[in-house]
């Protein structure tokens, strides 16, 4: 079986993070997995990408980042058409475009394709107009894609309302943000003692991005935040000058640190006491996985379908509605530091490890889509 990834680049993202590290699972397992790369730009080249192999096509003289889906479509099904792969696997949402492009082009002489839903589908942050424009792209999906993956079980019924497909094109596999060595090795280095309710830690994980609402985060955490408490946002991206401006307004220079991106955030959840999550949009969130991991308590908002699931109903942490200001810092204010259910957190983060998320795929392509031709 030769399954064949697609991804953009190397840049940062968690589509592309857990994309790799599935490449990586399906080679060690004996799996023929090529991997097709836009360009070759990117620190997750350095990390995530470390040790892998990759074709990329002859590239021009200028960069082809500002136009990556279009340059896709059209180096990709050349490549297909050469190396013959048994089915197409789509990581995420962004590259349902090229998907669906791919199809078209090559029509019958197109492998299956199979895609993971990285996001949430029913995506409130957009108006009326956009939503019924997106709600129409969903559908087109639905009757051409081969199949869909979700991410967490309460993803099946949102993958079929939207997409109007029956559950047979659907299947779930918890996603692969963790692995056996990483859990053990972020145990290993949780503190011993109790920590000082007013002088908390707080961590957020994610790109700079208008999805992640991180000027929310930091309005809250200036309302509700005691003069000891500190928050520290690691990751990178184009928001970050108007989150550092955001900061200065707010008087929150001595106490917010944004020291980029890092490669392996999990392992430094440990030092910090309570994790943050603003977004307005997910799929199944890494940084809430990895938190569990960690056993920190957690304040999110309900941003994915899947949530409430993964956080046990509030018992594993506190939900908020998606842009409640007022409720995000009310939550920051109850957050304790030691008081998360840790066997509960742990047997949560153990559902979402490469080691089981690679035979599942493995499973999935060869009994629900391959047997279908």
């Amino acid at each position: 079986m030769r399954v064949l990834t697609f991804l953009h680049s190397f840049e940062l993202g968690g589509v592309e993070r857990i994309a790799l590290r599935l490449v990586r699972a399906w080679r060690e397992d004996g799996m023929d997995a090529p991997l097709f790369m836009g360009r070759e730009d990117g620190p997750l080249r350095r990390d995530a990408a470390q040790g892998l192999s990759w074709h990329v096509p002859r590239q021009p003289p200028f960069s082809t980042a500002g136009f990556e889906t279009l340059w896709m479509i059209l180096t990709l099904p050349g490549y297909i058409r050469r190396l013959q792969p048994d089915l197409l696997f789509c990581a995420g949402n962004s590259y349902t475009v090229v998907a669906l492009a791919i199809k078209l082009i090559l029509g019958r002489k197109c492998p299956p394709v199979a895609a993971k839903i990285s996001n949430d589908l029913a995506r409130h942050d957009l108006g009326a107009f956009a939503q019924f424009f997106y709600s129409l792209w969903l559908r087109i999906q639905g009757r051409m894609i081969d199949h869909f993956i979700g991410m967490e079980s309460p993803m099946a019924d949102e993958i079929a309302t939207a997409m109007r497909i029956g559950r047979h094109k659907i299947s779930i596999v918890a996603n692969p943000a963790l692995s056996l060595r990483q859990i053990k090795d972020i145990r290993a280095r949780l503190p011993h003692g109790c920590p000082d309710p007013r002088d908390r830690r707080f961590v957020a994980v994610g790109r700079l991005v208008k999805q992640k609402n991180f000027e929310m985060m930091l309005r809250a955490f200036a309302f509700a935040s005691y003069p000891g408490d500190r928050l520290t946002i690691l990751g990178e991206g184009p928001s970050r000058p108007r989150l550092e401006a955001l900061v200065e307004e707010l008087g929150l220079g001595d106490r917010v640190a944004m020291p980029g991106h890092v490669s392996d955030p999990a392992v430094m959840l440990p030092r910090f006491d309570i994790l943050l999550l603003s977004s307005f949009y997910e799929g199944v969130p890494a940084a809430i996985l990895e938190a569990l991991a960690a056993g920190l308590p957690i304040v999110a908002t309900d941003c994915c379908t899947s949530m409430r699931t993964l956080l046990g109903d509030g018992r594993l942490g506190q939900i908020v509605e998606p842009g409640d200001e007022s409720g995000f810092a009310e939550a920051i204010a109850r957050a304790m530091p030691g008081t998360q259910d840790q066997q509960g957190s742990l047997e949560q983060a153990m559902r979402f490890t490469i080691e089981r998320a690679s035979q599942a795929y493995r499973e999935c392509f060869g009994q629900k889509i391959l047997s279908l031709d």
